[in-house]
């Protein structure tokens, strides 16, 4: 069987490097059906600590194909030119199954040019819906879930949103992939991460935030309420660690917060860094403040209280159990988010650590 994965954004190389590994492993012990997968990167994210330094930590294969598709640019735009390269690809080596993630341009794109050529789609993380869909990322998994072929969806929420809209055949619960990466590579940062030291911080002694959503960083409004609630909570004694998404620096100039950032320095803005010490400082943070559905998760991985700078979450479960509070992008509402107390309970539905294999297994079935 040859598979075409096809990613472009942060989480999708963690998911990736889990259904890459799950492959290595079928290969190496299974009688039946082989797996070649090549993988095409469409460029989305252009970093190199969020792109290529991934590809040599997280053990994912170097890419076949490497767009140039990133870059600050209308959705439209980049749609686009991902549509027309993806296709050349496609062409050349007409795979038997395209491997799609997630919920970004990437996706979409890649699900399109497959359906396109009449390639099977297989779309890893099916069925979640925040239900607001002047946000991008919904329509991108609304429309990629309604072409692809086969549905793995990461908790029975998602199985129920699909069977809402009509969606029933060839569905899969198979938990999820991001579960199965933070298992393992909570593990490794534990073991290769000097991030804690670098910056001089202790256990639970800071909070951590990321911002990169366009709802909140083109919003001169919503930008500026999220950068005075930083500054309100940040002191010398449990400062706030900001790695800065390329998009979110930019307006952050555009709108002139540097200088609001500059008079409180217990809010310290760091470079992107990469996904192993990414999770130690998730792991150590007293409390993470994201606008990204994928740290939610991973807060939830690693036991440590969450705060969604968003009106809305795919994840309702992690609501539901405690472990995540909605905030919003008001300043008043973020900090007072901060000191609800509530009961936390454990998630089960997002697997037993397994859900790469159980992904492959039913690919080869």
């Amino acid at each position: 069987m040859k598979i075409v994965t096809i990613i472009g954004a942060r989480p999708q190389f963690i998911k990736a490097a889990m259904i890459s590994r799950a492959i290595i492993e079928h290969n190496r012990h299974s009688k039946g059906e082989r797996i070649e997968e090549k993988i095409l990167h469409t460029g989305q994210h252009y970093d190199r600590n969020m792109s290529d330094i991934f590809f040599n930590r997280l053990g994912i294969p170097q890419p076949t194909w490497k767009l140039h598709c990133g870059g600050i640019g209308s959705h439209a735009k980049m749609t686009a030119q991902m549509l027309v390269e993806i296709e050349k690809a496609l062409l050349e080596s007409m795979p038997d199954r395209v491997l799609v993630y997630g919920d970004t341009n990437s996706t979409l794109s890649g699900a399109l040019a497959a359906t396109q050529l009449h390639i099977p789609v297989a779309h890893v993380e099916a069925g979640l819906r925040s239900f607001n869909r002047k946000m991008p990322e919904e329509t991108n998994r609304v429309l990629t879930d309604h072409i692809a072929s086969q549905l793995f969806c990461p908790t029975y929420g998602a199985i129920r949103n699909l069977r809402d809209e009509g969606i029933t055949r060839n569905v899969f619960h198979s938990g999820d992939v991001m579960y199965d990466a933070a298992l393992t590579f909570g593990k490794v940062a534990e073991e290769q991460s000097t991030i804690m030291s670098t910056l001089g911080l202790d256990r639970r002694s800071f909070y951590l935030c990321t911002v990169h959503r366009a709802e909140n960083t083109d919003d001169k409004d919503r930008l500026t309420q999220i950068v005075h609630a930083l500054t309100e909570i940040a002191t010398p004694d449990r400062p706030v660690i900001w790695p800065l998404h390329p998009r979110t620096e930019l307006y952050l100039d555009t709108f002139r917060l540097r200088e609001t950032l500059a008079a409180h320095p217990a809010v310290k803005i760091i470079d992107p860094v990469d996904y192993i010490d990414m999770v130690m400082l998730e792991k150590e943070a007293a409390t993470i403040l994201t606008d990204s559905g994928g740290v939610q998760k991973e807060a939830y991985f690693h036991r440590t209280p969450c705060i969604t700078l968003r009106e809305e979450t795919e994840w309702t479960e992690t609501i539901e159990a405690g472990w995540n509070r909605l905030a919003g992008y008001k300043t008043g509402k973020i900090i007072q988010s901060l000191h609800i107390e509530s009961e936390r309970k454990e998630i089960e539905e997002y697997g037993d650590g397994h859900a790469a294999e159980k992904i492959i297994q039913a690919l080869c079935s």
